[in-house]
């Protein structure tokens, strides 16, 4: 890492995976930076007001005020504005967890949600908010990897993987490239990617990418999805629920031009 600006980024950025804490030693380590450099970086941000010592010579742990931020410019941007009502909509209509993906320089951030489910097994990701969606293994990103070209998708994808580390216990994933590209085959022809057992061993979920005007060839600002247990959403309920969640995510796209956002990245010319 060449400047101290990234190398305060990627401590915040690890320490949102860890709610808990970290210490000094556990930071340099995974980050791959001196330990005095980590140590001097989170003296200056606990300064600052991002960081917390939980104790001397304890964990460092983040405070409120990265949230904060987040929270505040989410909402000035009037993504949730706009999207809730939808997605609170969908996931009455489905019964299950629905959520709302953004798509920024990195790719796919999980920014909003809406439960339908009250009884029985529910799919609760409250920690995966904020978190970037994983491009191979989850329906989110493969809904967006179905927009690129091919060759966007292979250098993607060379960067990400096929899985995340912790996913050796969901089967349902692809296992090789020629797996992912028959998979992205399949979505383009449905109009929206479905996966099971993929990102979580026991879920299903469908997705579909949000497009700018909520017309075929509008730029891509997001994905919707719908996710639930595998043995309550099989691919059956998922082709019943197909109209519904296209009509959601033009619904999302037609009104996105009202969010600052949005109507941003509809202009980025980098966008898909």
């Amino acid at each position: 890492m060449s400047s101290v600006l990234e190398k305060s980024l990627a401590i915040l950025e690890l320490m949102v995976e860890h709610p808990r804490g970290m210490q000094v030693s556990s930071i340099a380590k995974t980050l791959d930076i001196p330990v005095s450099g980590v140590h001097r970086t989170l003296r200056e941000l606990a300064r600052l007001g991002y960081v917390r010592q939980e104790r001397d010579q304890g964990d460092y742990t983040l405070t409120i005020r990265l949230a904060a931020l987040g929270l505040g410019f989410l909402g000035r941007s009037g993504v949730t504005d706009i999207a809730q009502p939808i997605l609170d909509r969908l996931a009455q209509i489905s019964g299950e967890l629905v959520r709302l993906s953004v798509l920024d320089e990195r790719g796919l951030t999980w920014v909003a949600v809406a439960q339908g489910a009250t009884v029985g097994l529910r799919y609760d990701p409250g920690r995966e908010q904020g978190m970037q969606v994983h491009p191979a293994s989850t329906a989110g990103g493969q809904a967006l990897l179905a927009t690129m070209r091919d060759d966007e998708i292979l250098a993607l994808v060379g960067k990400t993987g096929l899985a995340l580390p912790d996913q050796a216990n969901a089967p349902g994933g692809p296992a090789t490239i020629a797996e992912l590209m028959d998979a992205i085959t399949e979505t383009r022809k449905r109009g929206y990617s479905v996966a099971v057992n993929s990102y979580i061993d026991g879920m299903g979920a469908m997705a579909c990418p949000i497009r700018a005007g909520g017309v075929a060839d509008g730029r891509v600002l997001g994905c919707l999805s719908i996710a639930g247990p595998a043995v309550r959403v099989p691919l059956a309920r998922m082709e019943e629920l197909a109209p519904s969640l296209f009509e959601a995510a033009q619904d999302i796209g037609t009104a996105a031009p009202a969010s600052h956002f949005f109507a941003g990245l509809a202009q980025d010319k980098d966008a898909p």
